[in-house]
Order: structure tokens, then sequence, then C-alpha cells
């Protein structure tokens, strides 16, 4: 598929005052989605997201329609998030995408938590995330595509099957099975959850600070704490483990900017249940990815290096489980 050509052709629908795409580069895309930036002849600057024709079929993810819907939703309760401007018809040639106006920032966690560009912004950002993620939740449901919904209990059942499935026998993943379904939360009354609200999927400018929010795909139903747990795990820190938000930030300002933009009062204990639970669900993709690799249905070394990363969970959940008991 020739997505240059097509984004030219689609252009004069995207703005009134254009006439053709130029400048189409592909920014980052695997086998399930790709991300393009491109400009219009007059000005505007576009992203445009699709799901490549040979991608793999969905399992938890939403069509890309549902998700520029749920973009739109959260814009609506306040979130920053890129606007939409088109979700693609099958006349457009594109197959499933949409496109939205392109936000400037830094979307790299090593870079957010490091350089000194963003040195003004980042003793602010967890509080302004706690903010964000109040404004997601408080998302009215009436304006939403129809959604799964899931809890604590649910989430761990659904990554020990995949676990058990696997064949994999690792003792701090059975004892973090054992010890999160011991310690589960009761169900609360679901709300958005964004699913994958995380440094990196967050863009981040230099002076404005977090001025959007990416990657819908995992959107759902659930107990909004599993947001505020997801962005703490290790694994999104980047080396600056000793800052549990993001690695840029504290618990207390991520709960503090929560309660103050009407998120409620989420206690510190239930943050770090889910925070526990997503160290995790990417412990078992990990094993996913390493798995792909060794059985070669993916001989990519990316799925090797990640797979590595197994390890660097069950020192987290180690940590957590000392922290909590």
């Amino acid at each position: 598929m020739n997505i240059p050509a097509a984004l030219a052709r689609l252009a004069p629908q995207l703005s009134p005052t254009a006439t053709t795409a130029v400048n189409a580069r592909r920014l980052s895309g695997g086998a399930s989605l790709e991300t393009w930036a491109f400009d219009l002849d007059d000005g505007a600057a576009l992203i445009l997201r699709r799901r490549p024709d040979n991608a793999p079929p969905r399992e938890t993810a939403a069509s890309l329609a549902h998700e520029a819907a749920l973009i739109v939703a959260a814009g609506r309760a306040g979130a920053p998030v890129p606007i939409v401007e088109r979700v693609c018809d099958p006349e457009d040639g594109l197959g499933e995408a949409f496109v939205m106006r392109r936000l400037e920032g830094e979307t790299l966690g090593k870079r957010i938590v490091r350089d000194a560009a963003f040195d003004a912004v980042r003793p602010d950002l967890a509080r302004r995330c706690g903010e964000v993620l109040a404004r997601i939740h408080g998302a009215g449901l009436d304006d939403l595509p129809p959604l799964t919904t899931s809890d604590a209990r649910g989430e761990l059942a659904r990554y020990e099957e995949v676990y058990r499935q696997h064949g994999a026998e690792r003792p701090t993943f059975e004892a973090a099975f054992r010890w999160l379904e011991a310690t589960a939360p009761e169900p609360v009354t679901p709300v958005l959850v964004h699913g994958d609200f995380r440094n990196g999927n967050l863009m981040i400018h230099a002076e404005q600070g977090l001025v959007g929010v990416l990657d819908w795909e995992l959107a759902h139903l659930g107990d909004p704490a599993e947001d505020l747990g997801w962005i703490c795990v290790n694994s999104w820190r980047f080396g600056q483990w000793r800052r549990p938000v993001g690695g840029f930030g504290d618990y207390q300002a991520l709960l503090d900017g929560y309660a103050q933009a009407g998120g409620g009062e989420i206690p510190l204990s239930r943050l770090q249940f889910w925070q526990a639970l997503g160290s995790l669900k990417w412990g078992v993709m990990c094993l996913m990815m390493y798995s792909s690799f060794a059985t070669g249905a993916d001989p990519s070394i990316e799925r090797a290096m990640i797979g590595r990363r197994v390890s660097e969970t069950e020192i987290d959940l180690v940590r957590l489980m000392e922290t909590m008991a």
C-alpha cells in the first residue's frame, strides 16, 4: 500500500485549503500498529495511526475507530489529547486508520526523566498526571463506545491463565499470584481506564509539561487505581527508580493531583496493589515475548531483549511484597 499517495489524495478531506500531503514519514510501528507523520500543503501538521493489512488478530485492543472515539470523549472530559480530524473510510485507501493533529513534544521516557531540557517541568509532572487521570476517569460513560469491564481479580485470573498456558515455573511469580489473590481489593464503580498510562505514552513539552495522552488501544472500564498504579511500575521509570511515578515524581504528588482535580481519595495501598499487579502483568508479557522468540514465531532481537526483562519484574515484585507485607 502506498501510504504517501493515499494521504495526498485524502488531503482535501482533511482541510478545505489543502490540495496535497507532503513529508509523509513512518515514525514507528511493528506488527500491530503504524504511526505516520505528515503535513498538508496549507501548513497543518498531522498524524496517521493505522493497523497494517497483515496485522495479527486483535485480542484485547479496541478498534481504531473506538480508539478515536475514546480520544474525543477524553477531550470532552478535559484531558489533554490530540484532536481527531478523521476516522478513515474504506474509500480512503488507508485501511483501518484515523488522522489526528500532531502535538509538539517528547515521548521518549529516557529523555523525559534525564535531559536538562525538561528540568523546569519535571517537578510538576506527577501532580499533573494525577490531575489528567482524574479528568479521564471522570468521562461520561454514555459518551463512550462499548468497552470491556475488568477488576483486580479478573485481571489476575486472566494473566495467571496466560502464565499457566506457557508452562512457566518461576517461584517469584508463583508467590506473587498467591499474594495478590489474597490481598485483592473489592471492586469499585468502574470508570474509563486508559490501560497504558505511563511514561512513554505521554507527550511532554519542555515548557508546557504534559500536553497529550496517547495510545488508547487498551482502554476499558475498571478500577481508577489501575491507571495510577501502572505509571508507577518500575519498568517505566527508565533507570530513575527512586522516583516511583514515571521516573519523575512521588506517590503523594500523584495522589494529591488526582484528589484536587476531583478524582477522589485513593489509598496508597490500593495504588501499590495495582502497581504490583502491573509488574506481574508486564513480567508475564515479557515471558510471552521471549516464548515467541524461542519458538521462532517472532525471531526479532527486540522480542528476545524484552524477554530478558522478566528478571527485572521479579526484583520489583519481591521489593513490593516486602514493602507491603
